[in-house]
């Protein structure tokens, strides 16, 4: 087999059972492990410890009354068993993460160096601030960092996630519209086109939500969101680049007339990724926009944490921002404006306007997302960072157009994709759909993208290489997927139950969700008769 214009060259492996070989040679990880109760028994340990006279407890009533029910085993046994688990955990180190919308960068170890520094990674939030100046110095350096980068005139950095600076947003929208006497506005709009979490913020925060429909081309419907503006409409929620990776060419034309009826526009940040240094969202007429730094500022992702999403806000909404904030005076040192302070900080950084909705979290932020976030920013600077867009999209569209022959491509005429490239099931032999090209892929040795979101697209298949990703790592994942796709247009029984190499085959997943087993029983074992 030729190798080709990226060096990479795909082998071709023995198959495996009845499976068909795989395009990439993986056998995805070949690893099988019992579960730690079956390897040691309750009835040992791997500690001996000499009998000895025990003078009393002082554990009181709280002595444990019977068996723990943890096995014993050795500490090699321990090292081995928990090893091998974490060698069938798929991770970004070991290969491309092709899940779209969530941005699965390359986390580079310059980061991980600084959030570990003494100073960052050993201080406590009720230390005095005269003692965590580079802490708060650092707060505040990114800070103006993301104003700067997005165009807006504030930022609240306390929220911990994507959806949690969502609610913060929307609850400084809720705090402006009761301000100025109009709290009747009660209906967000949000675009097919969005974030799932969208709607579901802004129903909790109390606001009812309609949808607004997306053209064929998957952008956002402007004439029926023009129409649907009227005096009970507080906010938009848009998704810019939104979930079909494309990105909302109207939304200055949406943002003016938004704002003409008397309502704000939300943005949603969590493909930033794919604009930060080309357009800034504040010149769009964006009022409030999360940024998720996992995403766009290369910190870990996923877990449910750490995480850290802080919220840019206009002109108009910045008074009504959460508590704390950092501020620097011109003597250079870093305040840390709780709710004692606001007032005398206020009229500096607000004109005598600051009303804060109140808190979001108890203390200031994620600390060691903050240092990662900045040490990738200042190693990258303003060029860097506009480059880290321009070779995301470039990724994108690679692998949109190295596919868009074996895959339809719903979105493909609309023009260049950004961040993410969106596939369908459309054109599958009868019965073969999204799940079986997902589980096929992991027998090449991949994650699978993201399957069936956004859910404008039937089968959506949603792929974001990122900008870490080299050709050579993109012509394998590619050369992958089309072997699988070709495999599902020729209708090819395997693939009905796939994965054949994983530790474990294909699992009913409904029936796992609704019924999990979550707690281990020892086999029953069943007495034999007398013969």
């Amino acid at each position: 087999m030729s190798i080709n214009a990226s060096g990479w060259k795909p082998t071709t492996p023995v198959a495996g059972g009845n499976a068909a070989p795989t395009f990439t040679g993986n056998k995805a990880l070949m690893l099988e492990e019992p579960l730690i109760f079956e390897i040691g028994s309750t009835e040992t340990t791997g500690v001996d410890f000499a009998d000895g006279d025990v003078a009393g407890s002082r554990l009181g009533d709280l002595t444990r009354k019977s068996a723990i029910g943890l096995p014993g085993l050795s500490e090699q046994e321990t090292v081995r068993h928990y090893t091998r688990l974490s060698r069938q955990n798929y991770a970004i180190d070991l290969g491309l993460f092709p899940l779209g919308s969530c941005t699965m960068k390359h986390n580079p170890r310059l980061n991980e160096k600084v959030a570990r520094m003494p100073g960052f990674a050993d201080i406590h939030p009720l230390q005095p601030v005269d003692t965590v100046q580079g802490a708060l110095g650092v707060i505040n350096e990114l800070a103006v960092w993301l104003i700067k980068l997005t165009g807006m005139y504030g930022v609240a950095m306390s929220p911990k996630a994507g959806a949690h600076g969502e609610l913060c947003g929307i609850l400084c929208i809720k705090a402006a519209l009761e301000k100025r006497g109009e709290g009747h506005r009660k209906v967000v709009l949000v675009p097919e086109s969005a974030h799932g979490t969208n709607p579901a913020t802004a129903a909790f925060a109390g606001f009812s939500v309609e949808d607004i429909p997306a053209t064929d081309e998957g952008r956002i419907d402007t004439a029926a969101l023009k129409a649907r503006l009227g005096p009970d409409v507080a906010a938009v929620m848009i998704t810019n680049p939104n979930t079909c990776g494309l990105f909302e060419r109207d939304l200055k034309e949406i943002s003016d007339a938004v704002h003409a009826a008397g309502g704000y526009v939300y943005c949603d940040g969590a493909n930033f990724n794919a604009i930060v240094g080309r357009v800034r969202p504040g010149d769009l007429g964006v009022d409030a926009m999360h940024i998720n730094l996992h995403k766009t500022f290369s910190t870990p992702h996923g877990g449910g944490g750490p995480g850290s999403g802080p919220v840019v806000l206009s002109e108009a909404l910045a008074p009504f921002g959460p508590l704390p904030y950092t501020a620097r005076t011109k003597d250079g040192y870093v305040h840390l404006i709780e709710e004692e302070r606001a007032e005398e900080f206020s009229n500096e950084h607000f004109g005598g306007k600051l009303d804060s909705f109140g808190r979001m979290v108890a203390f200031h932020g994620q600390m060691g997302m903050f240092t990662r976030a900045l040490a990738y920013i200042l190693s990258h600077g303003a060029d860097g960072l506009k480059q880290v867009a321009e070779d995301a999209v470039l990724n994108a569209n690679y692998v949109l157009r190295s596919l868009e022959d074996v895959l339809d491509a719903p979105f493909a005429g609309a023009g260049p994709c950004m961040h993410e490239a969106i596939f369908s099931d459309k054109g599958f032999a009868a019965g073969f759909s999204t799940i079986d090209a997902a589980k096929a892929l992991i027998d090449e040795g991949f994650h699978p993208m993201t399957m069936y979101f956004p859910l404008v697209v039937h089968g959506a298949m949603l792929i974001e290489p990122t900008e870490t990703e080299s050709r050579g790592a993109l012509d394998q994942f590619i050369g992958a997927l089309r072997s699988v796709a070709e495999r599902a247009k020729a209708g090819d029984p395997s693939l009905k139950t796939a994965p054949h190499f994983a530790p474990r085959a294909r699992l009913d997943e409904t029936l796992a969700a609704r019924k999990p087993v979550l707690t281990w029983k020892p086999p029953v074992v069943q007495a034999e008769a007398a013969e």
